[in-house]
């Protein structure tokens, strides 16, 4: 299962708003890409298709699909905001990641 922050939420509706998509119907994508300082980056987008591999979560109303491979880096993450003085920006609070690197944007398990 994937969850979301209050501040996640917030932050998803809005985007998917000023993009064109519904957050009542449309999903957000998230999954895992090889690359990034620690070999493994985070990638997030909206789409409005679902494929018939992707595995589908919902918290908070929002609808998030992740395919079958990145579910396995992915599986308890909490996608979370942060709006603060360090940087703007989603971040995945992930269990299974054993070193990030000092972004935050990749990890390795």
């Amino acid at each position: 299962m994937i969850k979301v922050s209050q501040e996640a939420e917030k932050k998803i509706i809005e985007l998917m708003k000023e993009s064109g998509f519904d957050s009542y119907k449309d999903f957000v994508r998230v999954g895992v890409t090889s690359g990034g300082c620690s070999g493994l980056s985070y990638k997030l987008n909206f789409d409005h298709n679902q494929n018939p591999e992707d595995k589908v979560f919902e918290d908070r109303g929002i609808k998030i699909l992740v395919d079958k491979k990145s579910f396995l880096y992915l599986v308890g993450t909490t996608l979370e905001y942060s709006g603060g003085l360090n940087g703007k920006g989603f971040v995945f609070n992930n269990p299974n990641a054993q070193r990030t690197c000092g972004c935050g944007e990749s990890f390795a398990v």
